[in-house]
C-alpha cells in the first residue's frame, strides 16, 4: 500500500507522511492471511538459509501482538503447520520489542541446555488494529513476519541481551480494550492503535540512548566497535537519534521503514534479514539490534554475526 493509496483514503498527503515518518510503502496481509501463515514463510525463509532441518528444531518462539486467535497461541498453530511435535512453542507480547524479548529467552534456553536449535520470529497483522480512518495511525504501519535460527555454539553469538519495561507509560501507545477491559469495543471491531505520538517520540529517544549505552558499556565497548545498527522501523526520526548517539553514520543503519512502516515485532528480524541477504551484513561484524514498543517495553541485543 503506497502512500498516494493512503491519500484516497484519508486528509493526508506523501510529502507528509515521507518528511514526519521516512514511510513510502508498506505491506498489508490479504484477506484471509494471518500472522501465522506470514511466521511460515519466514520460518522456511530462515531454515532454508541456515540449513536446517525440521526435526532439529527444538524451541520455537514467536514474538507478537496480533496473533491468529486468543489460543492456542501462534508459535503453536505454526508448530502445527510444519509438523513440529513435541518441542515447547509459545508467543512472547512485548509488542514492538516482541522479538527482541524472543531473542533473548531463547538464548537462555540455550545457555541452559534446554533447546540447542531455536526457531524465533516476530510476525504481525498490525493493519487488523490500524482504524484506517485516522490519519496520525494508519499511515504508520504495515504487515510482515521475520524469523532466525539460533543454534548452541563454540563461539558467542549473542554477546549480550537487555530487555525492560515500563506500565507507567501504557496510557501513551495501547490498544485500549480486550478480553476483560472494554470488551464491548474488542467485539465489535473497534478495538484500534490509540497513540500520543509526541510524547511517545520523547520517551522512545531518551529510553534508546541510554539501552545503547549500558549495552556498550557492559560489553566494554566503544561507539566505533559497532558495525551496523538494526533498529526497530518506526520512523526514520526515531532511528537518526539513536543513530546519533552512537556517532554511526546513517549508511551503517539498515533502514527498511520506507518500504514495510511500522510492522512491530516483524521489523527488527525484516531488517536484519534485508541486509544479509543483499550482503551488506558479514560474518563477523558486531550488530546491534535494538527496539522500543507499547507498554512501554525496549531491548537490545548485541551480536557478533
Amino acid at each position: 500500500m503506497t502512500n498516494a493509496e493512503l491519500e484516497r483514503m484519508v486528509d493526508t498527503t506523501d510529502e507528509w507522511i515521507k518528511a514526519r515518518t521516512g514511510i513510502s510503502e508498506r505491506h498489508i496481509a490479504a484477506e484471509g492471511e494471518t500472522t501465522c501463515d506470514m511466521a511460515e514463510q519466514a520460518a522456511r525463509r530462515a531454515m532454508e538459509a541456515a540449513n536446517v532441518s525440521l526435526d532439529q528444531i527444538d524451541l520455537i518462539i514467536i514474538g507478537t501482538t496480533t496473533p491468529d486467535v486468543i489460543f492456542p497461541s501462534t508459535a503453536c498453530l505454526l508448530q502445527k503447520k510444519l509438523d513440529i511435535h513435541g518441542c515447547p512453542a509459545f508467543d512472547i507480547q512485548a509488542v514492538c520489542t516482541g522479538f527482541i524479548y524472543a531473542l533473548t529467552i531463547a538464548e537462555k534456553f540455550i545457555q541452559t541446555g534446554s533447546a540447542k536449535t531455536a526457531l524465533v520470529i516476530g510476525a504481525e497483522t498490525m493493519s487488523r488494529i490500524i482504524d484506517w480512518t485516522d490519519r496520525s495511525t494508519c499511515v504508520l504501519f504495515g504487515d510482515g513476519a521475520g524469523a532466525v535460527i539460533l543454534q548452541a555454539g563454540d563461539e558467542p553469538g549473542i554477546l549480550s541481551s537487555h530487555i525492560y519495561a515500563d506500565g507507567e507509560y501504557e496510557d501513551l501507545l495501547n490498544v485500549p480494550a480486550g478480553i476483560s477491559h472494554n470488551s464491548e469495543r474488542f467485539k465489535d471491531g473497534t478495538a484500534f492503535v490509540e497513540m500520543q505520538g509526541n510524547e511517545v517520540f520523547k520517551v522512545a529517544v531518551n529510553t534508546l540512548g541510554r539501552i545503547v549505552d549500558e549495552t556498550l558499556a557492559h560489553n566494554k565497548l566503544g561507539k566505533k566497535d559497532i558495525d551496523w545498527l538494526v533498529p526497530h522501523q518506526a520512523n526514520t526520526r526515531i532511528i537518526s537519534a539513536t543513530a546519533k548517539k552512537l556517532d554511526m553514520p546513517m549508511n551503517k543503519v539498515v533502514l527498511t521503514v520506507d518500504k514495510h512502516g511500522n510492522t512491530s515485532a516483524a521489523s527488527v528480524p525484516l531488517a536484519l534479514d534485508t541486509a544479509v541477504r543483499d550482503g551488506r551484513i558479514k560474518r563477523g561484524d558486531t550488530l546491534l539490534l535494538e527496539a522500543f514498543g507499547g507498554g512501554f517495553t525496549w531491548g537490545a541485543t548485541l551480536i557478533n554475526y
